[in-house]
C-alpha cells in the first residue's frame, strides 16, 4: 500500500518459519520491530527483555476442542456459572481422552478449557498428535476431545463436530503481538511510534471494512507469495473474520498498566502460566516475566493520532 514511504519509514519484511525461529534472530540484531505469537513473546520477553507494543490480531476464536454431536457433551451448555459458551461440566470431561498438539495454541485451548472446571492436564488423557493425524483419527472415533487450530477448525465445522469452548470463552485470549527490540526501541521511539501508526491503520482498514472483495483479494495474494498457501474467497472471508483486529483506543485501554495489572499483562501473565506448568517455563523464568513489566503501552502514547 506504500504506507511506510508515506510515514517516511522504508520497511524490510523479513519472513520466519515459526515464532521461535524469529526470535532467535534478534540477538544478532537481523530485525527490529515485527510481529509474532503470543506464546513465543514470552520466551521473547524472557531471554531478550522484548517489548510488546501492541496487538495485531487475536487468534482466540481460530483454537477450539471439539466432540462429536453425539456426545453428551454437546447438550450440556453453557453448565457452569461465568462460561456461557463452554460446554460440559467436570465429571464429564474428567478422564477423558483428549488429542492435542501438545505446547502449542491447541493445547493452550485444551487447558484453559479445563482450567475453566478447575481441572488440570493430569485430570485427562492426552494423546499427542499432529493437526492432521488428530483429524484422521477423530473422524475414525479415536478420542473424545480434538484441540484444534485453524484451518483444521475450519474444517470440523464443516463436519459437523461440535465445538465446546475456544479460548475467548474460556475468557481468556491468544493474541498475535507487536513486537519490539528493547535496545532498538529505547533509542528509535519516534521511528517506533510511525511504524505504530502504519499497522493501526491497517488494523483500522480491517476493522472498517471486515472481508471486503479488496481485503478477500489482498489476503489471497499475501497467502500465496508468503507461504505458498491458496485459499478460496470463502476460505480467506473465515480467516478474516476469525481474527478479529483492536482498533487503537481500544488498545490503548487494554495496555493501561496504570491501576494495576492491563488486560494485555493477563493475557501474557496466563500464557507464562500454562508454559511455567507444562515444564517448559521453570519456577524462576516465571517469577522474572509474571509482572509483564515487558508489555508497554509508552510508545503507543507516541503515535500520531487521529490514525488514517
Amino acid at each position: 500500500m506504500g504506507w511506510d514511504k508515506e510515514a517516511g519509514l522504508d520497511f524490510n519484511i523479513l519472513y520466519f518459519e515459526s515464532g521461535m525461529q524469529q526470535l532467535e534472530a534478534l540477538p544478532a540484531k537481523q530485525w527490529d520491530v515485527g510481529l509474532t505469537g503470543g506464546v513465543p513473546h514470552v520466551f521473547g520477553a524472557l531471554r531478550y527483555n522484548a517489548y510488546l507494543l501492541g496487538i495485531g490480531n487475536n487468534e482466540s476464536l481460530a483454537n477450539s476442542v471439539f466432540v462429536r454431536p453425539d456426545s453428551d457433551m454437546a447438550k450440556t451448555k453453557g453448565a457452569i456459572n461465568g462460561y456461557p459458551n463452554v460446554y460440559g461440566t467436570a465429571d464429564q470431561v474428567k478422564k477423558k481422552v483428549f488429542l492435542v498438539t501438545t505446547v502449542s495454541s491447541a493445547h493452550y485451548v485444551m487447558s484453559s478449557y479445563l482450567s475453566v472446571f478447575g481441572l488440570k492436564d493430569s485430570d485427562v488423557v492426552i494423546k499427542q498428535m499432529d493437526q492432521a493425524s488428530i483429524m484422521a483419527a477423530f473422524e475414525s472415533g479415536v478420542g473424545d476431545f480434538a484441540c484444534l487450530w485453524a484451518p483444521y477448525s475450519y474444517k470440523a465445522f464443516e463436519n459437523g463436530w461440535v465445538e465446546v469452548a475456544n479460548i475467548d470463552a474460556t475468557k481468556r485470549a491468544l493474541p498475535i503481538t507487536i513486537i519490539g527490540d528493547k535496545e532498538f526501541c529505547d533509542k528509535n521511539p519516534e521511528v517506533v511510534a510511525k511504524f505504530l501508526g502504519v499497522m493501526f491503520r491497517g488494523i483500522k482498514k480491517i476493522k472498517a471494512e471486515g472481508a471486503s472483495p479488496e481485503n478477500i483479494k489482498l489476503f489471497k495474494e499475501m497467502y500465496l507469495n508468503w507461504a505458498g498457501m491458496e485459499y478460496t474467497d470463502a476460505q480467506a472471508k473465515q480467516d478474516i473474520e476469525m481474527h478479529p483486529v483492536i482498533e487503537f483506543a481500544d488498545q490503548l485501554k487494554i495496555m493501561d498498566a496504570s491501576k494495576g495489572e492491563s488486560e494485555v499483562q493477563r493475557w501474557e501473565r496466563l500464557i507464562a502460566e500454562f508454559l511455567n506448568v507444562n515444564g517448559r517455563l521453570t519456577q524462576a523464568e516465571f517469577d522474572k516475566i509474571k509482572g509483564g513489566e515487558w508489555v508497554t503501552d509508552k510508545f503507543l502514547k507516541m503515535v500520531k493520532t487521529p490514525i488514517k
